[in-house]
């Protein structure tokens, strides 16, 4: 499964080289961007088209990158907060296994048994 996943993804990335130079004219003209708030006025140079596709990926890779680890702490609570709660049933369990075996009734409202 491993190979057939890694060719998967060298057969995508030869999609994609190939047609980054097929497209290379229309890739490398340059976008103005223009900032009009109240607060903020500017106008970037001109960037290539594939440098902003490549900074936006950049920009999803790594917000997907910060909420897999926020993900992964999360998971990593909760894993530790079960394994506490198992720890405490299981020694619950243990107390309650050592109790010595009875055969009287525990109520007591209830008269003895043999009483004359």
């Amino acid at each position: 499964m491993k190979h057939v996943k890694g060719i998967i993804v060298i057969l995508f990335l030869l999609l994609v080289v190939i047609l980054a130079v097929q497209n290379y004219q229309a890739l490398s003209t340059p976008i103005n961007f223009k900032v009009d708030l109240i607060f903020l006025r500017g106008e970037s140079s001109g960037m290539p088209v594939f440098l902003i596709a490549v900074i936006t990926f950049l920009i999803g890779v790594v917000a997907t990158w910060l909420y897999g680890i926020s993900e992964r702490f999360a998971y990593k609570r909760q894993i530790k907060n079960l394994k506490r709660d198992v720890a405490d049933k299981e020694k619950e369990l243990n107390s309650l296994r050592n109790l010595p075996v009875t055969t009287e009734e525990v109520n007591s409202n209830q008269s003895p048994v043999n009483a004359p």
